[in-house]
């Protein structure tokens, strides 16, 4: 199993020291370099500004919002930093969720499953460069004739000759359908709250999309990027301080992330049995009562989601995530300390 250094999206302000992180990284022989983006800083420019830096890292969107560009800027964006890197590129997308893409982007949301197979194969279209780009789907009708048309647009081909027609896509999904059409119609797949526990659950999902006919993957060849934070303590208080630092994440994204009516986080959550404690979390935290939110928060779903213990029960929870097909870690790091350490740890 491969590791990769998830940046994220920004804060108020541009994170410090990620060069740092970077350089310690490739120089530990970590395998990628991940960039996401929510609505504020986007994932393509740190991914090439840090990625500049880097020779051997593969680097990746984890993930790109589908709905905030069209699939075509989508995919000259990858086949530019594709060229620019030497084929290091991974282009990870997902449909995002309701209040950003009509909030945010001014777009409409529905029918994600059916966006994201047009999508994708636009952009599979825009990379093999056998003929001009078309599409026929109701999302996203390439050429243009509808509303407001002039009526002169032509299906073109991109003018520069992407480096790869295969280079990977792999899209973020939660539910049974969209996990399942991920599994047939991309090349990995970047689960949120992936964990050994968990995992189960997935598996048929996963085998129905792998099943279908002109599927392009199988389990085999197929990637699944899981993102958790790792972190190495020498006892048990420094293990409760940092599942106690986690635990603020969880119930954002329980109960923060999404309108009460949909929030696909939550849904989630009730999928993996914490139906009750999701329900009271997310009104607490609409309700504006974070700290009571979180405080809700059980050590035993923390330590569920990520990976926190000694050196020994490192190792042993990463070979139980390996278990379960997982093929890359994407894990958060502060320092350049941390990054060694647990090269180090995985040996």
């Amino acid at each position: 199993m491969k590791l990769g250094l998830q940046l994220g999206y920004w804060g108020a302000q541009p994170p410090t020291g990620v060069a740092e992180l970077v350089r310690a990284a490739e120089e530990a022989g970590w395998d990628a370099l991940f960039t996401a983006e929510a609505w504020g800083s986007d994932a393509f420019t740190p991914l090439a500004w840090w990625g500049r830096e880097t020779s051997t890292l593969r680097l990746g969107t984890s993930i790109v919002q589908m709905s905030g560009r069209t699939p075509t800027s989508i995919a000259m964006h990858a086949l530019t930093l594709d060229h620019l890197t030497g084929g290091r590129m991974i282009l990870g997308m997902g449909v995002s969720g309701p209040q950003v893409v009509e909030g945010w982007y001014g777009q409409p949301f529905s029918k994600p499953l059916a966006r994201t197979r047009e999508a994708v194969s636009i952009i599979r279209q825009v990379l093999a460069r056998e003929t001009p780009v078309t599409n026929d789907g109701e999302h996203y009708p390439l050429p243009y004739a509808g509303p407001r048309s002039v009526g002169l647009g032509k299906p073109l081909k991109p003018i520069v000759h992407p480096l790869r027609a295969d280079l990977p896509i792999w899209l973020g999904a939660e539910g049974p359908k969209n996990v399942a059409q991920t599994a047939e119609i991309a090349d990995g797949w970047i689960p949120i709250f992936y964990t050994p526990r968990s995992a189960g659950m997935y598996q048929p999902w996963l085998d129905e999309g792998f099943a279908r006919p002109g599927a392009r993957r199988t389990r085999e060849d197929f990637e699944i990027a899981a993102t958790c934070h790792l972190q190495i303590v020498e006892n048990a208080e420094q293990k409760q301080q940092a599942l106690d630092a986690m635990k603020p994440f969880a119930s954002l994204y329980m109960g923060g992330m999404g309108a009460k009516e949909q929030n696909f986080h939550t849904q989630v959550f009730a999928r993996m049995g914490y139906g009750d404690l999701a329900e009271k979390v997310q009104e607490l935290y609409l309700a504006g009562r974070k700290d009571e939110a979180t405080a809700l928060i059980p050590d035993e779903l923390v330590d569920d989601l990520h990976i926190i213990g000694t050196p020994g029960e490192v190792r042993e929870r990463v070979a139980q995530w390996e278990e379960t097909g997982v093929t890359t870690l994407l894990l958060s790091a502060r320092t350049a300390d941390d990054v060694r350490s647990v090269a180090e740890a995985l040996g």
